[in-house]
Order: C-alpha cells, then structure tokens, then sequence
C-alpha cells in the first residue's frame, strides 16, 4: 500500500486474532518504532515446527526508518522473536525494562548472538525521536516490569496496556492509575488493549489470594513432598513459591531450563530473595522428603518438559510414589486442554494427590485483565479510538463491544487482523490498507526454510503415508533393469497389502517402459508415475499418499 507524507500508521505484525507473537508498528513519515516482538508457541498441528514468527519482509524494506524496538515485558509471547529478528533487520536498539532487559541478554548470550544495544528504562524515561515520541506506564502483570508504552506523535497519542490487569493487592508495585487517568484527561487518540480475558466477567482474582491458597496447601500436608508446576516466567508466582518454602522450612529443587534461568536472573534482580533455599537435585536426594518443594515447567502438558517426564516415569531424578502432592499452579492457554489433562490422568493413575485450578480455583490467578477491568481501563483512558490486540477474533470482538458499552461509537472500534493499517491524521483515524505480515515458521535453529507447500506435505504424509516407487534404468540403452521396488510408510502394512503393492509395481514397470519408448525426459517419467499410481491409490483406498519416484542411474550409480 502507498503510505502518505505526514500522516502516522499504526499496524500489527503478529498478535490479532492469536495468542501469541505480539509485534506492533507505529510509523511517520521516514520513523518507525516497533512493540514487542513475540513468537507463537505452536500445537501438534503444526508437525515439527518449534516457534511460529512474525514476517519481517516489511520490517526489512523499511530498516533505514526504524529508531528502536520497545519492550513491554519479559514473557516469551513479547520478547521470544528478538534473536530471530535482529539477524534478520537491523534494529538500532532494543529498550526494555530492567527484567525483560536482563532476559533478553540472556537469550542472545545463549545463541551467541553479540548485540550490545540493549538498554533497561523506568517509568520516568522519555525517548523522543524528530517524528514520535516514547514514554511508558506501569501496569500490573504476572512479572515485575511490566509496562504499557505512549507513543506521542503529530497526528496524536496512541497508547498500549501491555499485558495487564488492575490488582488493587499485588505483590509488586500498583499500576499507575493516575498516570494513565492523566493520559485520558490529555487525550488518547488510540488505545491498544489487551483482551486476552476480554470475555471474562467480573474482575480477575489478585495474585495476593493465591499465595494464600498455596500457603494453605503448604501447611495442609508437612509431612509430604510437594511438586509445584507453574509458568517459568510467572515471577511473582515464584516469589512466593519461594518465601513459603522459606518460612516451612523446605528446601527447592528447579528442573527445567527457563525456569532456571527465570530464578537466576530474578535473584541477580532483586526479585526473589533467599538464594540459600535452593539445592542441587544431588543434594535433595539427601533430605527427607517433607523438606523438599521441587519447581518445574510443565504446566501446559509439553511432552518434554518436566512434569510431563515426571508423570511418564522417565524423568531420571524423580520416582512419584503416593505421598507425593502435584500442584498445577496455572491456568490451561487455549488448545492446550487435552495434552494438560493427559498428565493429569498420568499422575492420578500413579496414585499422587493432585491440585489443579479447576479443583481448587484460587491456585492461580490470570494476569489479564476481565471484562471490569477493561471498563475501568476505557474510563480512565477515556479514548476516542480503541484497536483490540492480544487475542483471537473473539477475544477482539468481546473487547471492542465492551467499549461500546462504555459509550465508544462502534464504528470507532476497528476488530482488525495482522497487516491491517490504520492512518491518523489530526486525531481522526481510518483503515487505510494492509501490508504482508504472515507468518514464518522456525525448525530446529532453521527460520523461513519452511513454506506453507512443505506444512503441506507433513500433513499428507501424517495422515496418508508416504509410497516410494525405486527404479533402476540403464540410461544408455534406455532400459528398465529388473521391476520397479514400491516402499511404503505410514500407508499400509506390508505383510496385509502385497497384492496392492505388487499391482503398483506392475504400474511403475508399465508406465517407465512406456515412456523409455519416446523421447521423455526422467521428470516426465516421474510425473507420470506419480499421476498413474495417486489416481490408482485414491481409488481403490480413498487415500492420497505423498509418491515419491526414485530413478537410479545404474551405470553411475547416482540420483537422478
């Protein structure tokens, strides 16, 4: 789309209609300045894929406007692209508040990355550029250093929440109620809100009520070992977690790599006292097993992860026996219900005692904010323009009908998806277009070598096999030397189907001989094969296997 001279954009990269991959644009003439950067944590549908990313194609034809990426805070659904993109685009500086700051350095030192532009802010910096100014607020969420982000531009303020809720008892700092009621007495011309809980009634429950639960489990059983899986990145969680460890007199056992990393850098922060609580898995094997509390990840049924090793019985530093108790201190994230209870049935099936959110439901508290909250949100902010982010559609769609509620003119609303573009423009604002943000999906350490064509293919092979036709041709006299060999994986047995596969031989030799008699080319020999024997297996079984024709050379003895 054509972007006009002295007028601001504001666009989403990733994080409409999702959870996940957050990633915001605000751009003015030749300045661009980027929120957050995100991955998408992928289900099994996406066979083999370990992050899904934003597409950075803009971000890099556009590189030479971008001034900075700003940071909200440290959770992975904000920060986790970082490594991908700055290999990617050259971005200037990252700025980020003092938690997620030391995080991101963490996760750039561990993929050898050297980037040394990244700088910590507070609620008082200010950073301002020739076209965009940037000044941040602090909100409440389930990790210290949690902003939302105004961005001051010509045309008018466009204002970010961040991930929050509004905890009147949280365990850190309260979340700056008069900085934003001042915002909205200003003027917010666009309010970016998260609506992750946007369909939620009532208010969220304060961290404060679920530290009382836990410590009432704590005191329930003395004489028993607890597991305790929560979300790595939930610091205030772990705060506790840590100091009723503490005040019972047990000693912590962490297993799994981000939560090991999310402590470290809590306790170098300030975050989380009482070093001296945790120990070894070597030394817990020497303690009793009413003095120990291990910690691990695992909470949302990750076939890796800790606790789901642990349920399995292969985790090899923990046996469970029935005196253990299990405590899932977290909420399921949409899609991840089933794998969440297959632990579960593990664990009781292993005769352990097991608390979840469901069977006692102040163990774990949301750091999003509820329908009330959003309402309270919309008064104080008071914006004359709302776009609904952190959600799927109708997360977005809940959220902007609450606005309406709170007096906003629908039309006012924009529901948008990622690529959408609204111009502001002397504080009116309009769709305007859409530019490309897919997204990129990240094998292993390989980004972008995965098309949608490939996606594709996984899933055809997933559901229908694989049927593999060799052949052996004497490329000088143009023969086929003995029969095509039809290998199958993931079609049908072998030793319940030779009369099917003998037919495809048969079908192979007939076509290769067929067309070694005219002056076709090795991929028209292919091709064929392939058209001959799919129409052939989709017929007689109503299945579509990936065919691949292999023709080998025999006189070099290499692929063709």
């Amino acid at each position: 789309m054509k972007f006009n001279k002295d007028e601001t954009y504001i666009f989403a990269m990733g994080g409409l209609g999702e959870i996940g991959k957050n990633m915001y644009c605000v751009m003015r003439n030749d300045e661009l300045v980027i929120t957050d950067a995100g991955v998408f944590f992928p289900g099994n549908e996406l066979m083999g894929i370990n992050y899904v990313i934003p597409d950075f194609t803009f971000l890099k034809e556009n590189e030479s406007k971008i001034k900075g990426l700003f940071i909200t805070h440290g959770h992975e659904d904000h920060i986790g692209s970082i490594p991908f993109l700055i290999q990617a685009v050259n971005i200037p500086a990252i700025y980020a508040p003092h938690q997620a700051a030391a995080l991101i350095r963490k996760k750039l030192e561990d993929r050898g990355i050297k980037y040394n532009n990244v700088y910590a802010y507070d609620d008082d910096s200010v950073y301002k550029f020739k076209e965009i100014e940037v000044s941040f607020w602090r909100v409440t969420h389930s990790i210290p250093d949690s902003h939302g982000i105004i961005i001051k531009t010509k045309d008018g303020t466009v204002v970010t929440t961040g991930d929050f809720k509004f905890d009147l008892t949280p365990i850190g700092p309260l979340p700056q109620l008069a900085k934003i009621t001042e915002l909205g007495e200003e003027g917010v011309t666009l309010l970016l809100n998260d609506s992750t809980n946007a369909m939620n009634k009532g208010t969220s429950n304060s961290e404060s009520l679920v530290n009382n639960a836990l410590d009432q489990i704590f005191t329930k059983h003395p004489d028993r070992r607890l597991i305790i899986a929560t979300f790595a990145s939930n610091i205030y969680r772990l705060k506790h977690i840590v100091d009723t460890c503490k005040r019972h007199g047990r000693k912590i056992v962490t297993f799994g790599r981000s939560m090991e990393n999310n402590i470290e850098i809590s306790i170098e922060g300030g975050y989380i006292k009482h070093k001296e609580v945790f120990v070894t898995p070597e030394e817990a094997k020497k303690l009793p097993p009413e003095k120990i509390c291990i910690l691990c990840t695992g909470t949302q049924g990750e076939p890796l992860a800790a606790l789901s090793r642990i349920a399995n019985g292969t985790f090899r530093h923990i046996k469970l026996t029935q005196e253990d108790i299990v405590i899932f201190s977290s909420s399921a994230i949409p899609g991840n219900a089933l794998s969440i209870g297959r632990t579960i049935n593990k664990l009781y099936l292993k005769g352990v005692t097991v608390y979840t959110n469901a069977s006692l439901n102040e163990i774990h508290a949301s750091g999003h904010a509820n329908e009330e909250e959003l309402k309270w949100l919309f008064r104080l902010a008071n914006p004359k323009y709302l776009m609904p982010f952190h959600g799927e559609y109708r997360m977005l769609k809940a959220s902007a009908d609450i606005a309406v509620k709170c007096g906003m003119p629908r039309e006012n609303a924009f529901v948008l998806a990622n690529g959408d573009v609204l111009a502001m423009k002397n504080q009116v604002i309009h769709k305007a277009g859409h530019i490309n943000a897919g997204n990129c999906y990240v094998d292993g350490n390989r980004v972008g070598d995965v098309s949608n064509s490939v996606m594709k293919e996984r899933y055809v092979m997933a559901n229908d096999g694989i049927v593999v036709v060799i052949c052996n041709i004497d490329v000088k006299n143009r023969n086929l030397i003995g029969t095509p060999n039809v290998i199958t994986r993931g079609f049908v047995l072998v030793n319940d189907n030779i009369q099917l596969l003998k037919k495809l031989e048969g079908m192979a030799r007939w076509v290769i001989n067929d067309k070694l008699k005219t002056d076709a080319s090795y991929s028209d020999i292919k091709g064929e094969i392939i058209n001959t024997i799919s129409n052939y297996i989709n017929t007689h079984t109503g299945r579509r296997p990936i065919v691949l024709p292999v023709i080998m050379d025999i006189k070099k003895s290499v692929k063709i």
